[in-house]
């Protein structure tokens, strides 16, 4: 259930965003070791974000996991991330930022539920 929640100022147009759900998906189930069909990827292009004092390309993300998180893995997924950010919206790396939250079962709900 890795749910990423990317925020970024820069318009995503439908190709632009296909391609980094993709990508996304891909990166965070394969780094976090968990089915893919289990990974949700939200985008949200054009939110105005000031970073630095500045307008230019910048996006900040929250990836939540049930397990599956922690300094190696936090580590490769914020370069991963920063990579696609970069190849696909020209977002440098020195702007962005990514919060990861490890959360108990209970937490998070799913089919009318928790896990």
């Amino acid at each position: 259930m890795p749910t990423l929640n990317l925020f970024t100022n820069v318009p995503v147009d439908a190709v632009v965003s296909s391609d980094i759900l993709k990508d996304a998906s891909k990166a965070v189930g394969k780094i976090i070791g968990k089915p893919e069909s289990y990974v949700m990827i939200l985008i949200n292009g054009g939110v105005p974000i000031s970073f630095g004092g500045s307008e230019e390309p910048a996006a900040y993300g929250e990836l939540v996991s049930i397990g599956g998180l922690g300094p190696s893995v936090n580590g490769k997924l914020s370069s991963a991330l920063a990579d696609i950010l970069q190849t696909k919206l020209s977002i440098e790396s020195s702007r962005f930022y990514i919060k990861f939250y490890d959360v108990e079962r209970s937490f998070f709900g799913f089919k009318g539920s928790t896990f």
